[in-house]
């Protein structure tokens, strides 16, 4: 089976949504001092490639550990849409032609490329998706959308406004976040895991995203 990690890797330092708790993880106990090897680990539950549950925006929303993990593997389609300007947004007209006959599709992920800039000020100036493809996503029967950017929204100077979160989020949907990798991922229909940590009665959470190639 071929798998692609399609996350980011979580280390002390790393970037956050502006505001988020920062990322610390650090060993407290070694072999050599204590016989066992332990970390500690400080994060926000938006750290990393993770999942927003409709509680991350919507009061009284499913929070991460009733998510039916069903609906979070399954095959994926992955829709191209690189070589975009900063900040520019994705109209459904552009990315039609790719959403077609999406039966027995479970989750869709938007490949922008964006994941490069990962770690840097220009990974905030990210691409972002028109509330529309929420609705005609939401129409189609698909309720799991993946981004390999910060964020379907904008994140800078939003006015706190996340009109994809709010359509997406509030008709139940799961939104994934910091994807990476996806252009190795070249064969149709993969396989797509984007299981979370069980953080009981959170509003979001890290997850290890991977797409698999049965006997690839």
């Amino acid at each position: 089976m071929r798998i692609v990690d399609l996350s980011q890797p979580i280390h002390t330092g790393m970037q956050v949504y502006p505001g988020d708790p920062e990322v610390t993880l650090t060993t407290v106990a070694t072999v050599v001092e204590d016989g066992y090897q332990v970390a500690s680990l400080h994060a926000g539950s938006h750290t990393g490639t993770h999942l927003d549950a409709p509680l991350h925006s919507i009061p009284g929303g499913r929070a991460v550990d009733g998510i039916d993990l069903g609906r979070l593997v399954g095959p994926a389609r992955i829709v191209r849409c690189t070589g975009l300007a900063a900040r520019a947004t994705i109209e459904w007209s552009s990315v039609a032609d790719q959403l077609q006959d999406l039966d027995g599709i479970a989750m869709v992920l938007f490949r922008t490329d964006w994941s490069e800039h990962f770690g840097s000020d220009r990974y905030l100036e990210h691409p972002v998706l028109a509330a529309e493809v929420a609705e005609r996503l939401l129409e189609a029967g698909i309720t799991v959308v993946g981004v390999d950017t910060l964020n379907p929204d904008a994140t800078l100077d939003n006015d706190d406004e996340l009109p994809f979160h709010a359509v997406f989020l509030g008709a139940d949907g799961v939104i994934v976040e910091n994807l990476t990798n996806l252009a190795q991922v070249t064969w149709d229909r993969p396989l797509v895991s984007v299981l979370p940590l069980a953080l009981a009665g959170t509003d979001g959470a890290p997850i290890r995203a991977v797409a698999m190639q049965p006997g690839g």
